[in-house]
């Protein structure tokens, strides 16, 4: 995925993820920074079966509008933490106090945010 494209995408799982009632959706640009993914994605369920009906509206808008499928989802939402990863764009869903306790915007406080 080129850059233009990688971040563009990276908006569309975003826009998605919110529109699916996401709470605290950031975009991370770790290019440079992360050998993992270009762009992370961090956002919050309400509960576990929100956490699901998350993991499974990203996996098939995503595909309605860009006709890309996952490389892998992680779909723990019991544990109150899943990734839907695109290899160049990662998604994170977490339950508030999984959020909070991982941390993950205090570790890629650096990385620059994307606006969507």
């Amino acid at each position: 995925m080129s850059t233009n494209s990688g971040i563009e995408f990276a908006k569309i799982c975003a826009r998605i993820a919110s529109d699916a009632k996401a709470e605290d959706v950031r975009i991370y640009d770790l290019r440079g920074m992360s050998s993992l993914t270009d762009f992370m994605i961090v956002c919050t369920g309400l509960s576990v079966p929100h956490l699901r009906a998350l993991t499974r509206d990203i996996e098939e808008k995503v595909e309605e509008e860009t006709q890309l499928l996952p490389s892998c989802i992680e779909d723990a939402s019991a544990s109150l933490w899943s990734v839907v990863d695109y290899i160049d764009v990662m998604i994170h869903l977490m339950g508030q106090e999984t959020r909070e306790f991982y941390a993950l915007d205090t570790l890629w406080k650096d990385a620059p945010l994307v606006e969507f």
